[in-house]
């Protein structure tokens, strides 16, 4: 499954912030790509300090789907989840989802999105965080769109000559 792969939510306008996109991607990335990235930061983060809100918990969503993309609504099952909710030591809560059961995940996105909140943090996590995620993820779906497009089939039809004894 490519995680990657773009929705119709994300096509929509994010605001002027773009916290929806840096979440998505935060969600999407892998739980290896967003600790490469947060040790990385360590040097400058080995002060920081926050607060747990809601420490990582599991649970289920609905996950809904509609017959052809546009019909009606219909569950097409549960999925597992974790949240993570912390505020930073300036007051700056983050918030962190994703999809399957990793508690380390789910404090990560939500760390770096407290720090995307912050003025000291936000430029530095968006050119060294968020950009190679969002960069990963539009070569992971150009790969998807090049594997597909190697079964494409063009169909053409042919107009049969009509047979003396049809006329």
């Amino acid at each position: 499954m490519n995680r990657c792969s773009k929705s119709q939510a994300s096509d929509q306008a994010i605001g002027p912030d773009g916290r929806a996109e840096w979440m998505g991607l935060l969600a999407r990335a892998s739980e290896a790509d967003l600790e490469a990235a947060w040790r990385a930061q360590v040097p400058e983060l080995a002060v920081l300090e926050y607060d747990v809100l809601r420490a990582p918990q599991q649970g289920l969503v609905m996950v809904r789907g509609r017959a052809g993309g546009d019909g009606q609504a219909f569950n097409l099952g549960e999925m597992a989840v974790t949240r993570c909710s912390l505020r930073l030591a300036d007051g700056t809560v983050g918030h962190g989802y994703v999809a399957g059961r990793s508690a380390r995940h789910a404090e990560l996105a939500a760390l770096f999105d407290g720090l995307l909140q912050t003025d000291a943090w936000s430029d530095r996590i968006r050119e060294h965080v968020i950009a190679p995620l969002r960069a990963s993820c539009a070569m992971a779906r150009a790969r998807a769109a090049a594997k597909t497009a190697a079964t494409k089939v063009e169909f053409f039809t042919l107009v049969r000559e009509q047979s003396a004894d049809s006329k």
